[in-house]
């Protein structure tokens, strides 16, 4: 397959970049800054670059058509501030969608964050609340496009850079935890395996059923 990765240089990205690969797979990484094209050329991807802040929907479809599948692991990520979790966290999403549904790729796959629907607590920050808005803008969006995407939704628990486990918990309801980077990728290669898992909005953690177990049983 073809899946072309959105926010490409990320760690998940990277991640999901090399076990793509390593099974026969042909992943497309977006990257906006060209210096990371070696790194990603390493992990087994092909760059492509665009900046999803600039792009039109037209030069970000041209990018995404021939695709088999669609993954939006972008972030404005740590140190950005409230206006960037807007531009990069919900408005690319949304113009990663569109661009999906006009490519004519329908299946999409969009990591967001755990427990996003959930009212942040009245002591966050304005950075922190801009992050949860954002998400839930996004996956919102995405949630109203069952007509022209065949959507999942991933939220991760508290990212770490631990080495990957195997072993997660993942469904609608799972105890707020942490869950390492490589288990998300995992998670998302067995997600495009399982078209049952279309229209669902799936919070994940480490936990300690088999990442494929796990994504079978959410399908059947």
């Amino acid at each position: 397959m073809r899946i072309v990765i959105a926010g490409g240089h990320g760690k998940i990205a990277l991640s999901l970049a090399r076990a793509l690969a390593d099974r026969g797979d042909t992943p497309v990484a977006l990257i906006r800054n060209p210096d990371h094209s070696q790194d990603v050329v390493d992990a087994g991807a092909e760059p492509v670059v665009i900046d999803l802040e600039r792009a039109t929907v037209t030069e970000l479809t041209e990018r995404i058509m021939g695709a088999d599948a669609v993954v939006f692991a972008a972030g404005a990520g740590p140190g950005s501030g409230a206006a960037r979790k807007e531009t990069v966290d919900h408005k690319a999403a949304v113009l990663t969608a569109d661009a999906a549904a006009l490519a004519g790729v329908r299946r999409l796959i969009q990591i967001s964050a755990i427990d996003v629907d959930r009212p942040v607590a009245e002591d966050a920050d304005e950075v922190w609340r801009a992050y949860v808005a954002a998400k839930k803008a996004a996956d919102d969006d995405l949630r109203g496009r069952d007509l022209d995407l065949d959507w999942t939704i991933l939220r991760p628990g508290r990212l770490t850079d631990e080495a990957g486990t195997g072993l997660v918990d993942l469904g609608e309801e799972v105890e707020r935890s942490s869950v390492s980077r490589a288990d998300v990728a995992a998670v998302i290669v067995a997600l495009l395996d399982e078209p049952g898992t279309v229209g669902r909005v799936l919070n994940l953690v480490n936990g300690g059923t088999p990442v494929v177990e796990a994504v079978r049983a959410i399908a059947e």
